[in-house]
């Protein structure tokens, strides 16, 4: 067994924190980065719509775990040893500035991820990682003596000491199938993170129309959130529908995503105080006609189409509303309600629920309660974030313990030992 070798399999974002990480460590130990396709990184240029969100400008760790429906309890702890300041800081030892907008997300101020990848491909060389793309691991077995030996795609073995698994999200078991093979358990992978199909003939028209705050909710559930939402031609989008679906990824999954969804275009109002506006309307203007005369801050073209779902002709004007149509008016626009018909992943945050068990993972060194020398980070793990640099916090902060454990010596470190 070669006992100065480290391999870290996967090169993302947590694999490339990792093996910076345990390099910078200066131990002597060789260690290698393995990427089974020809490109490094490659989520993390895309992100953001290619401007990579880095991490969210919450600096309390209790608070920042909040934002994961899945791995909150586990990830206090780690947070409290790299958080998201950590994060601004290491960037910005290495000439990368950060900066924050206005709903707290963290971007480098040059607004392109290539800033980003090229920041870590030259902290992983610099530290002497040994970066090896076009190399997958076929399958992976404890060596008799210790460590590990590794089947590689290309046809050779490798002999390590240590492995991390940075494979990123199981989308399907398969791909979980390197920790599967070592004695751990997949939670059941499901997606996270994806916009849902509604196929409304009136809601389509209104594609490309955004609001700063609505809130969705689906009856029968606790699932509720507030926030901005897009208009698609598919249906809707944007950081509301992602939340709510990273909070219900396994019960949406559950009922193969045809479910009721209730939307309130007006969280700001409720039923009597609005009740009570078209009441003031109808004594002010009740000449004016309704489809004319939007309630801000919605648009004229969607209080047109609102209007018209709750069964107003375009003529009605103010004077003639009835008590009747005054309540499927209110309704309308407190609680409409659509059918969600299906789904589409979010393009820039591809994100899987499920992954490891994390009560099999020790998450002072992210190393396996079950195999000496094996470590996790990222996504292989079932934590996932919320949009917003969630994900990528978890990742650098995972890949930060991993990277200092495994270059530390065996015997503090490695669980089971």
């Amino acid at each position: 067994m070669n006992t100065g070798v480290i391999v870290v399999i996967g090169g993302g974002a947590a694999g490339f924190f990792a093996a910076i990480t345990a390099a910078e460590q200066q131990t002597g130990a060789e260690i290698l980065l393995l990427e089974k396709s020809a490109q490094f990184l490659a989520k993390v240029k895309i992100s953001g719509g290619g401007r990579c969100n880095v991490t969210h400008a919450c600096f309390n760790e209790r608070e920042f775990a909040t934002r994961y429906p899945r791995g909150e309890r586990a990830l206090i702890a780690p947070f409290k040893q790299f958080q998201a300041a950590d994060t601004v800081a290491w960037f910005e030892a290495r000439g990368v500035k950060l900066k924050t907008e206005a709903d707290g997300r963290m971007f480098p101020v040059t607004d392109a991820s290539q800033t980003i990848v090229d920041c870590l491909l030259t902290a992983a060389r610099a530290a002497g990682v040994k970066l090896q793309p076009n190399c997958g691991v076929e399958t992976i077995t404890k060596s008799p003596g210790g460590g590990f030996e590794l089947a590689l795609s290309t046809g050779r073995t490798l002999a390590c000491d240590r492995v991390l698994l940075a494979t990123g999200g199981c989308r399907t078991a398969a791909l979980g199938q390197l920790a599967v093979a070592l004695g751990h358990t997949l939670e059941p992978p499901v997606p996270s993170l994806f916009t849902f199909h509604l196929g409304v003939p009136w809601l389509r028209e209104l594609s490309g129309v955004s609001l700063e705050a609505v809130e969705l909710s689906v009856p029968g559930t606790k699932l509720r959130e507030r926030g901005p939402l897009l208009v698609t031609h598919w249906g809707l989008s944007g950081p509301v529908v992602l939340r709510l679906s990273a909070w219900g990824a396994r019960r949406l999954h559950e009922c193969d995503y045809q479910f009721t969804l209730h939307v309130n275009w007006l969280p700001d109002w409720n039923e009597t105080t609005l009740g009570a506006e078209f009441d003031r309307r109808r004594q002010a203007q009740p000449a004016r006609q309704i489809v004319n005369s939007p309630v801000p801050p919605l648009s004229a073209r969607l209080w047109e189409q609102l209007v018209a779902a709750a069964g107003l002709v375009p003529e009605t004007r103010w004077a003639a509303l009835s008590g009747a149509h005054r309540h499927r008016l209110v309704q309308q626009l407190l609680r409409t309600e659509f059918r969600v018909t299906g789904k589409s992943l979010n393009k820039d945050e591809f994100v899987t629920c499920g992954g490891v068990r994390l009560n099999e993972v020790d998450f002072k060194t992210m190393g396996s309660k079950l195999c000496p020398g094996l470590f996790f980070a990222g996504e292989v793990l079932d934590v996932d974030g919320l949009t917003g640099g969630f994900n990528f916090q978890a990742a650098w902060t995972t890949g930060w313990l991993a990277g200092r454990a495994m270059a530390s010596p065996r015997d503090s470190h490695l669980t089971g030992i």
